[in-house]
């Protein structure tokens, strides 16, 4: 019956889909420079830390805040493939097939979700229904707890399966370096 209607994108629909596309483009831009990614990150960060300390508000957005970036750091430490569930996938002995380490999260989703979630927070600050009256301290005090709970048990998981998250403190290997190879065929 309705086969032959063709649904036509309005105007909106366009303007979305053009928006869309011009930020992917700038996210596809910004991927290679982490250093400055980071660091408007950290802008983003103590605008809104300096913003919730100024105001003296908005712990419960806050808190929110820590409990979604704790889990967003679970996922960046954790394994894409987890040992416990699928076997060790990881090298335990020397004759075990080399797998590098390949994140959950990765790296740039991390940073996304991270500057999204701060952003969307500031955001928040701006409306006083958000701001519910909280003793902070009690807060703190639990988002402590658990942080050092969650982060005891991804130790003793990083322990048990002997995967480390980050690449400082690896051994690097070089490959052979172009001058102390064979000598070419145009040589004579």
């Amino acid at each position: 019956m309705y086969e032959d209607v063709e649904i036509e994108d309005g105007a909106a629909s366009k303007l979305q889909h053009a928006m869309s596309r011009k930020w992917q483009h700038y996210l596809d831009i910004s991927a290679p420079h982490t250093g400055p990614r980071w660091a408007v990150s950290v802008i983003i960060m103590l605008v809104y830390c300096l913003r919730v300390y100024l105001i003296n508000g908005w712990y419960i957005i806050t808190y929110g805040l820590g409990i979604y970036i704790l889990n967003l750091l679970i996922g960046f430490l954790s394994p894409q493939v987890d040992p416990e569930s699928e076997g060790p996938s990881l090298p335990t002995s020397r004759d075990d097939e080399f797998r590098p380490f390949i994140r959950r999260l990765p790296e740039f989703k991390f940073w996304y979700s991270l500057t999204k979630a701060f952003c969307v927070a500031f955001v928040l600050t701006f409306f006083s229904v958000f701001n519910i009256p909280v003793f902070w301290p009690i807060l703190l005090m639990y988002f402590i707890a658990l942080f050092i709970l969650t982060m005891k048990r991804q130790i003793k998981h990083m322990i048990k399966y002997r995967y480390v998250p980050f690449s400082f403190g690896k051994t690097r290997y070089k490959g052979k370096e172009e001058g102390s190879s064979s000598v070419g065929k145009d040589d004579k």
